[in-house]
């Protein structure tokens, strides 16, 4: 079978051209003339910036706004004060955003960015230091032994994923799923929260026999003291046996509420009586002020009658000279 193929061109047809309208010349011929007026004009704004005058210098043209020459004038709202060393303006395009400058940013370890306001001291930067020593004996993670049974295994679901923070620094061999699936038992207090809650006291929490924690750095200040975390149910086992029971544990703290709220209300009373003792000297005082002393004068004869009168009221008495 014969491939196809394509007919050759027909001569006579491409030889063949197509007549132009009046309206098509005309509007060539218009084209043709606007293009030479505009290189035309082109050519001459070139010789015109080339050309030198008689003082062989180039004349002066004026520079738009829009050029980006060093020379071009600068609009208003972008000149500067002339200080050099002034921060670059944000750009309005951003959107609003905060500037902080990270070579003055020091990592608290808290999880907060606190810009520094002066330089740390030898005294200061020794303590830091001190107290990132501490946490990082307390972090370390023993090796893994090979064989499974010889490793320690979690109390609550025998896994092998233990907390070794937990290990190392309360004895407690947990996970950490189930560290956080039971918060009642694997919590973290404050030493606030256990002298408030269950009535400890500061030598009983500072005992690391009797009560283990953990030192995490302080939040607010890298140099102040370390936050000491104790173990949710190690504290209550040990409060629990201090006060005897859960029961007698509530009936001291609702004791000790009591007894604030009497020594609160025996305290505004005093206030109170104090007000108004102040009060009373104070009204008594004032009323003693707005009494008039009458100052009286010589004796005076009138109609035959001796009198006193007072120099600020007038007020007269009679008097008998003997």
């Amino acid at each position: 079978m014969d491939r196809p193929q394509t007919p050759p061109q027909n001569a006579s047809s491409s030889s063949q051209k197509i007549p132009l309208t009046p309206e098509q010349l005309k509007r060539i011929e218009i084209n043709r003339l606007k293009a030479k007026a505009r290189q035309r004009a082109y050519q001459e704004s070139l010789e015109a910036g080339t050309s030198k005058n008689t003082n062989s210098k180039r004349p002066l043209r004026v520079i738009p706004d829009e050029s980006h020459s060093p020379t071009a004038p600068t609009p208003a709202n972008k000149k500067s004060n002339g200080d050099k060393n002034a921060p670059l303006k944000p750009d309005a395009r951003l959107g609003r955003y905060l500037d902080y400058d990270l070579s003055k940013m020091v990592d608290s370890r808290g999880g907060f960015l606190i810009e520094e306001r002066g330089g740390m001291d030898e005294e200061e930067r020794r303590q830091l230091l001190r107290r990132e020593r501490e946490r990082m004996h307390q972090n370390l993670d023993p090796p893994m032994h090979i064989d499974p049974d010889r490793n320690p295994k979690c109390r609550e679901c025998n896994s092998m994923d233990i907390d070794h923070v937990f290990k190392n620094i309360f004895g407690c061999l947990v996970c950490n799923k189930c560290k956080d699936a039971h918060p009642e038992k694997y919590a973290l207090l404050t030493k606030t929260e256990c002298k408030e809650d269950y009535l400890l006291t500061d030598p009983e929490l500072r005992d690391q026999e009797l009560l283990p924690h953990l030192l995490k750095a302080n939040p607010h200040k890298a140099t102040w003291n370390n936050m000491m975390l104790f173990l949710r149910y190690q504290v209550e086992e040990f409060a629990f046996k201090k006060w005897g029971s859960a029961e007698e544990l509530d009936k001291e703290w609702e004791k000790r509420v009591e007894e604030k709220k009497k020594k609160k209300t025996k305290k505004f009373e005093e206030g109170l009586r104090e007000l108004r003792r102040k009060t009373r000297e104070g009204i008594y005082q004032k009323r003693k002020d707005e009494e008039h002393h009458h100052e009286f004068g010589g004796v005076e004869d009138s109609d035959g009658t001796s009198v006193q009168r007072c120099k600020e009221c007038g007020f007269e008495i009679e008097v008998e000279e003997f």
